[in-house]
């Protein structure tokens, strides 16, 4: 799929970057613009603002960055920023957004030009130039739901995070500008962790062991064939997102134990068996699975990478500060083309004309968080620069306006840049 698809007649608004992956199917790609092409005389460099709890930042118009932020504890509340887009300053705030239950959410710039949240039980709708509330729906489920997705006709699509229940998951759509429900809510057959991934009016939920395929057209249609189970062997747990590509839905499994997190993954995971790679092919159901690195007690609380054009996909384990990249066919098959170790953790980057791969670099023993940016066909580092956070980040960078990026952690936002060397 071209990822420029994602602009045409898309529910989300036309810029850069505007939600968490670059959209819906979570390609990880800039929808416009060029990569960051570090040259030989060229380095990165970083600029960091200290804050509490963020999550991600989406682009609107050129120059126009949201952040979007939480507190912490039992109940909690969030907010939007506009922020600087070169010193990270705050220009503007929303009122603090009532949510509950704390688990990072999402934050997307609607086709209208809108912000949209979704964080703990809350769904909100602020207005682009004041921050102000437009509309707000509370969810009905007393646990967090984990962000969102927009279907092609511009439904709001959330689900709430089971991690600590054994209820089912369930799917609320949601009227973009109004924030009313759209139908009832859809009750999965068993939970899911992940967050959602969709293309077009077509959702896809990874759960607990399946991964499961619903149709919407003013209420949802659970596929009663497609129902591959991925989850198959003694001491494998549960996948996080998934990412839609080159007819297949990729992610990664082993996802448990992620509130052992001590200001990193490494060496917290709790699954016997290895982590993999795992590619379910969207017409045949068909589930292939690949080592990241054959090591038990792996982690992850993201998805990989998959660079469609030059057949790659990225994979990484957390636990095992392992980062490998697979040659993979069209029949499920892969080999591994590269590996490399790194304390890697959160959602990544690609720039297709560059073929450069954004990634980050936990240093436990300096407590520094680094933005590696690697050449994705050799797995060759093209820059390299801490990131200003004393803590690994598990959440979502954002791609830049021009030749720069953003890398969001617990600690704070940091702006990557490409700079002359001195």
């Amino acid at each position: 799929m071209d990822p420029l698809s994602e602009i045409s007649d898309s529910p989300y608004y036309a810029s850069r970057w505007p939600a968490e992956d670059g959209g819906a199917r979570r390609q990880q790609i800039p929808l416009s613009g060029v990569g960051l092409g570090i040259g030989d005389d060229e380095m990165l460099k970083a600029t960091f603002r200290f804050e509490v709890a963020v999550t991600m930042a989406v682009q609107r118009n050129a120059g126009e960055l949201f952040m979007l932020r939480h507190t912490l504890g039992e109940e909690t509340n969030s907010w939007v920023e506009r922020i600087d887009p070169e010193t990270l300053e705050m220009v503007q705030t929303s009122a603090a957004l009532p949510a509950g239950p704390m688990w990072p959410g999402g934050l997307a710039v609607a086709a209208d030009g809108a912000l949209l949240c979704v964080y703990g039980t809350f769904a909100h709708r602020l207005n682009p130039e004041t921050l102000e509330i437009e509309a707000q729906r509370q969810l009905p489920r007393p646990r967090p739901y984990n962000s969102f997705v927009l279907l092609a006709d511009g439904t709001l699509v959330t689900k709430d995070f089971a991690k600590d229940s054994d209820a089912p998951s369930a799917i609320m759509a949601l009227d973009p500008v109004t924030l009313e429900p759209r139908c009832d809510e859809f009750v999965l057959p068993e939970r899911s962790i992940a967050r959602l991934s969709a293309d077009g009016n077509t959702l896809y939920v990874v759960g607990t062991e399946h991964l499961w395929r619903l149709e919407w057209s003013d209420g949802w249609s659970l596929d009663e064939v497609f129902q591959p189970k991925y989850r198959t062997m003694e001491g494998q747990t549960y996948g996080w997102d998934a990412v839609l590509v080159d007819g297949a839905a990729w992610f990664l499994d082993n996802g448990e134990g992620t509130e052992r997190f001590t200001g990193t993954f490494k060496n917290n995971g709790t699954s016997a068996a290895p982590l993999h790679l795992i590619r379910v092919d969207l017409g045949s159901g068909d589930v292939a699975m690949h080592e990241i690195c054959g090591a038990p007690n792996g982690i992850i609380a993201n998805p990989p990478a998959i660079d469609a054009p030059r057949k790659i996909a990225i994979g990484f384990d957390s636990g095992n500060s392992t980062l490998t990249a697979f040659d993979y066919r069209a029949d499920g098959t892969a080999s591994i083309r590269w590996q490399r170790t790194q304390d890697h953790a959160p959602h990544m980057i690609i720039y297709p004309d560059t073929g450069e791969l954004v990634t980050h670099d936990h240093d436990s023993e300096r407590m520094a968080e680094q933005v590696v940016v690697l050449n994705i066909e050799t797995g060759e580092v093209r820059g390299r620069v801490d990131t200003g956070s004393p803590l690994q980040s598990p959440v979502f960078p954002a791609a830049g306006f021009g030749r720069d990026l953003y890398s969001c952690a617990f600690p704070g936002i940091s702006r990557i840049s490409v700079e002359a060397k001195s």
